[in-house]
């Protein structure tokens, strides 16, 4: 398992290499006003259901929007909000939030220790492979890859990401890479390394 996120860690640096077009972080400031009620004026969501967007990568914010603009991610709210962007709206959007500043999250301490175990080493005995091998040690990600910042993140939105890959109802994971990691997580695993991950800077 390792030996393929490593080889897709590297498919997607060769990708994205030459994807990174121009966004304008002060256009992209202007656009945001749709997206206030949801993800706040900069990027950090007050509602734990909805994700932290300040600070997170330019090319994962481009790919994300994107693909609920093509129907390759689904959702009710999201598919409504992108129907008007173009192609230049999703680059400035995706330039003034990834150019905010994420505000802190805190893990629950009860699940410091299952979280840390899964998200650092993973779990050899059902196969689930360690978070760190693309998201990095504090959570940052690989943004030329576009492996998101996890780091910080709510850890409830983070919960709905990993059960919707596992059911199959989130399916633009490259590879199914995200698909074969959640599919073998528990649901205490699950509740545990979200945790884990928000208390990440």
């Amino acid at each position: 398992m390792m030996k393929k996120l490593t080889l897709l860690a590297l498919a997607g640096l060769i990708v994205a290499g030459g994807a990174n077009a121009a966004g304008d972080a002060t256009a992209g400031k202007t656009k945001s006003a749709t997206c206030v009620a949801c993800h706040m004026t900069d990027g950090n969501s007050v509602n734990p259901i909805w994700p932290k967007l300040a600070g997170q990568h330019y090319d994962y914010l481009v790919k994300q929007l994107s693909d609920f603009r093509a129907g390759n991610r689904t959702d009710p709210t999201m598919a409504a909000m992108v129907a008007p962007l173009n192609d230049q709206d999703v680059l400035d959007l995706a330039a003034y939030f990834s150019s905010q500043t994420q505000a802190p999250g805190a893990a629950n301490p009860d699940l410091v220790q299952q979280g840390e175990q899964i998200y650092t080493q993973g779990n050899p005995a059902s196969g689930v492979a360690a978070c760190t091998a693309c998201h990095g040690a504090s959570g940052l990600g690989m943004p030329q890859a576009r492996f998101p910042r996890v780091g910080g993140q709510h850890p409830d939105y983070v919960k709905k990401q990993l059960n919707d890959f596992r059911a199959g109802v989130r399916g633009n994971d490259p590879n199914g890479m995200m698909r074969d990691v959640a599919m073998k997580l528990t649901d205490a695993e699950i509740e545990a390394v979200a945790s884990y991950m928000a208390g990440l800077k």
